[in-house]
């Protein structure tokens, strides 16, 4: 069996991580080829010990510095490279069969577009880069014959819901739907009185799944799953008309596929990262995982539920900027991601999340950029207007 070098974007997050878990379950399998991080020099320094990367990139360079200095210090042979540009450098070098693109937000996007266009197979778990720019990745994975693998729960399960060899034409597979779930957060039972007084902390304790301080916050305000939908549009050429979202707070039903014949499939499993992972690593074989086995006779109801717009307006948003089209939704996550880093700092209150993002909306150029140069300076002049609305 050949081995595989993998690239992971991300590594010190949870979604880098669980990777690594199942790297070092099957090495006969897989090898890491380089691991990248923002600036986590602790936890990267000990991933580089363990599983022995060429490369490890910080982007910060300090932390870099010191990350260069401690594996200097233990006899490492990884090599420590700086920067943005290097993590392009290290998901399109000729060695690498695959790359995890697990950055959060938009910075992981110029990497991830560099893999694809590089023609590699890419594990997308990083799904602001088909939010912001789907138009573009989607014709760059086209045109360089690149392979694009959700590794997102809900985006993994329709994969496999979805007839093999599916290309995008719903009608022809026999779909009338596609079918996000949404754990609802956990506030889901919050009156909008109550939403008011919520702090980071109550927003970051999800009640199913271990995941960043980041993408928590979008899961308790349902944004999260609104950058889902815009990710199932683009991943599965998929209308937003065709496209639900039912809250499913048991998180045991990932996502189901409705067919015309009146069959609906659905893909189950345990709220554990490392199953989509695996299944994309290996696609289209099957390999173990470590996670805990479904059990039907202990996991209890299976309960579902319409979200409430009216109280997370975040998903309602997503919704809108889809059928909008042009650069709505390059605007909408911007602005989202500017309000969510100041709701974590404590300078606004969680609703004023939404009432941040519908203001950046009407105050933006939402026509259709023609390059990624374009569409990123929207992308900025979104953040600096947001920036500038937030209290100091």
């Amino acid at each position: 069996m050949t081995i595989q070098l993998i690239t992971v974007l991300g590594a010190t997050g949870s979604i880098g991580t669980n990777t690594l878990d199942v790297v070092a379950m099957h090495p006969q399998r897989y090898r890491v080829f380089a691991l990248a991080a923002h600036s986590q020099v602790d936890k990267l320094f000990a991933q580089c010990l363990q599983h022995k990367p060429r490369y490890a990139v910080l982007i910060d360079p300090q932390a870099a510095s010191r990350l260069r200095k401690l594996l200097a210090e233990a006899g490492s042979d990884t090599q420590v490279l700086q920067g943005e540009a290097a993590l392009a450098e290290v998901s399109t070098a000729s060695e690498v069969d695959m790359v995890m693109a697990a950055i959060v937000g938009a910075a992981g996007l110029r990497p991830t577009l560099a893999a694809a266009r590089a023609g590699k197979r890419i594990l997308l778990a990083n799904k602001e880069s088909l939010v912001v720019a789907g138009d573009l990745f989607m014709h760059a994975v086209r045109e360089s014959g690149a392979t694009l693998l959700p590794v997102d729960s809900e985006h993994n399960a329709l994969f496999q819901a979805l007839p093999a060899g599916f290309d995008g034409d719903l009608a022809a597979a026999g779909v009338v739907e596609l079918i996000l779930t949404a754990s609802g957060g956990p506030f889901r039972h919050h009156t909008l009185e109550q939403l008011q007084h919520v702090t980071a902390e109550d927003a970051c304790k999800h009640p199913n799944w271990v995941m960043g301080r980041k993408i928590s916050v979008d899961s308790a305000s349902l944004m999260n799953k609104g950058l889902e939908v815009i990710e199932a549009h683009w991943l599965f050429n998929t209308p937003a008309e065709q496209i639900k979202v039912v809250v499913h707070p048991q998180s045991v039903i990932h996502s189901m596929v409705r067919y015309h014949d009146g069959s609906i499939l659905a893909q189950l499993g345990s709220p554990d990262m490392r199953t989509p992972i695996a299944y994309a690593m290996a696609w289209p074989q099957r390999i173990a995982a470590p996670v805990q086995a479904l059990d039907f006779l202990t996991m209890g109801a299976l309960t579902f539920e319409a979200p409430d717009l009216q109280r997370f307006p975040c998903l309602k948003l997503a919704f809108d900027c889809l059928k909008a089209g042009g650069d709505a939704s390059a605007v909408m996550n911007a602005a989202n991601e500017v309000a969510v880093a100041s709701f974590l700092a404590g300078r606004i209150g969680f609703l004023q999340i939404p009432q941040l993002i519908e203001r950046a909306l009407s105050h933006s150029d939402l026509s259709l950029s023609s390059d990624l140069d374009c569409l990123l300076a929207k992308d900025a002049a979104a953040r600096a207007l947001v920036s500038g609305w937030v209290p100091a």
